[in-house]
C-alpha cells in the first residue's frame, strides 16, 4: 500500500523528466510536498474572475477533487505556458471539470490581479467553465501559498515569485489524498495523476 507521502514523491519524480532544467529548478523549490492532514486548509475569502465571493475551503475544496496552481497575469515566463498546458488538461477532462474535478489558479500578485484583470486573462487563454482564477488579500494569498506547499525554506528564493509557478497541487479532500505534479508535464500524465488521486479506494 502506498502512503500519501510515497504517492506525492513518486508523482513529483515521475514528472521531472517532462521539464527543462530551467523550469525544474523552480519545481525543486517546493520542499513541502505533503499537506498535513491534521491541519485545516485555510478558509480565506477570495474573489473569482467571475466576480463571485468564495471561501477557499468551504466553497472550493471541501469534499472535492481539485487542481491548484499559482500564477500572475504579468508573468512572462512560465505562467502563460503553464496555463496553455493546463488548458489541454481541461480539454482532456471534458465535462468532468466543474462537476467532478475543479481547477483553481491563485494569483501571486493580488494587488494587481483584480477579478476584471483575471477575467480578461481567462478570456485570452480561452478558459472553459469549471476553472476559476482567484484573487484576494495579499496576506491571505501568502497564507494559502505556504499552507499548500508552494514555498521554499530559503527566504531569498521564496521571494522570487517565479519559483512558485511551476507546480500543480492535486488533491482529493474527502479522502485526504494529495499529490503534486509539474505544471508543464505532458497533459496525459497530469490527467493520470488526477485520476489516481480522485479514486476513492486506497491503492
Amino acid at each position: 500500500m502506498n502512503t500519501r507521502r510515497e504517492l506525492v514523491l513518486g508523482m513529483a519524480t515521475l514528472g521531472a523528466a517532462a521539464l527543462t532544467p530551467t523550469v525544474w529548478r523552480g519545481a525543486e523549490a517546493q520542499p513541502r510536498l505533503a499537506i498535513n492532514a491534521s491541519s485545516r486548509i485555510p478558509n480565506i475569502p477570495l474573489v473569482s474572475h467571475e466576480g463571485k465571493n468564495v471561501r477557499f475551503y468551504d466553497d472550493l475544496v471541501r469534499d472535492k477533487v481539485v487542481t491548484i496552481n499559482m500564477m500572475y497575469v504579468s508573468c512572462a515566463d512560465i505562467c502563460p505556458t503553464a496555463t496553455a498546458n493546463l488548458r489541454r488538461v481541461q480539454q482532456l477532462l471534458g465535462a468532468r471539470v466543474g462537476r467532478d474535478i475543479f481547477m483553481y489558479s491563485l494569483s501571486l500578485q493580488p494587488e494587481l490581479d483584480t477579478p476584471e484583470t483575471l477575467k480578461a486573462y481567462a478570456k485570452l487563454h480561452r478558459i472553459d467553465p469549471g476553472w476559476l482564477f482567484l484573487t484576494g488579500a495579499a496576506a491571505d494569498i501568502e497564507e494559502l501559498r505556504y499552507s499548500l506547499g508552494f514555498s521554499d525554506p530559503d527566504p531569498e528564493v521564496d521571494r522570487d515569485q517565479t519559483t512558485h509557478t511551476g507546480m500543480l497541487r492535486i488533491g482529493n479532500d474527502a479522502y485526504q489524498r494529495w499529490s503534486m505534479a509539474p505544471a508543464l508535464a505532458e497533459p496525459r500524465q497530469i490527467l493520470a495523476t488526477i485520476n489516481h488521486v480522485s479514486r476513492t479506494l486506497t491503492l
